[in-house]
């Protein structure tokens, strides 16, 4: 009976190691490996300018002045470490007039009827870090950036349109035009770079 006790802990403690091995080491290593080799992914696709680093491609961020185009609003403040929805339905009332409140901002700074603001600007996405916008919520502040730029319009509304990204795969989900991008390419713009 000790005997059986001994050989199934031993049995038991090489299973341990076995797999400590597999999936505590190798299968990580692996994953490291494969996600270096694969792109920038897996550093979180930093986006630099002039040497540094200004953002990810793939996180939102907040941009205060008229010279910036405006991310989506985000229920935590662009945290990453916080990213989620407000988890507010609908029809609660809080987030009726947190939505009734930004629609009210965004058609005073852009110049606009409440009913012209697209839902993007009042609303923020799942992960509350999208780092798009919709082509109409660039469209419609593309005249106030370019003012506070001393950019021509077209030439504000063409960085727009190089900062689109299509559907993914083709057919998935809308275009979104990438702020962090777009806002690099016209401060560049600004300052007589290409």
């Amino acid at each position: 009976m000790t005997r059986d006790l001994l050989s199934q802990s031993l049995a038991a403690l090489r299973i341990l190691l076995v797999l400590t091995a597999l999936l505590g080491v190798l299968y990580p290593a692996a994953v490291w490996g494969a996600g270096q080799v694969l792109g920038d992914r897996a550093e979180g696709q930093p986006v630099t300018s002039e040497g540094r680093v200004v953002g990810s491609r793939l996180l939102g961020q907040q941009f205060e002045g008229d010279e910036w185009f405006h991310s989506r609003p985000s229920a935590n403040d662009y945290d990453s470490l916080a990213s989620a929805p407000s988890n507010l339905g609908p029809s609660n009332p809080d987030l009726v007039a947190l939505v009734a409140e930004r629609r009210a901002e965004v058609a005073q700074r852009e110049g606009v009827a409440p009913a012209d603001v697209p839902a993007d600007a009042v609303t923020a996405s799942g992960s509350g870090l999208d780092p798009h916008i919709s082509p109409v919520y660039a469209a419609l502040q593309a005249p106030r950036v370019a003012r506070a730029r001393g950019l021509d319009l077209t030439q504000v509304e063409a960085a727009v349109e190089a900062a689109t990204d299509g559907r993914g795969l083709g057919f998935l989900g809308e275009p979104g035009v990438h702020v962090l991008e777009l806002n690099l390419a016209l401060h560049r713009a600004a300052q007589g770079g290409d």
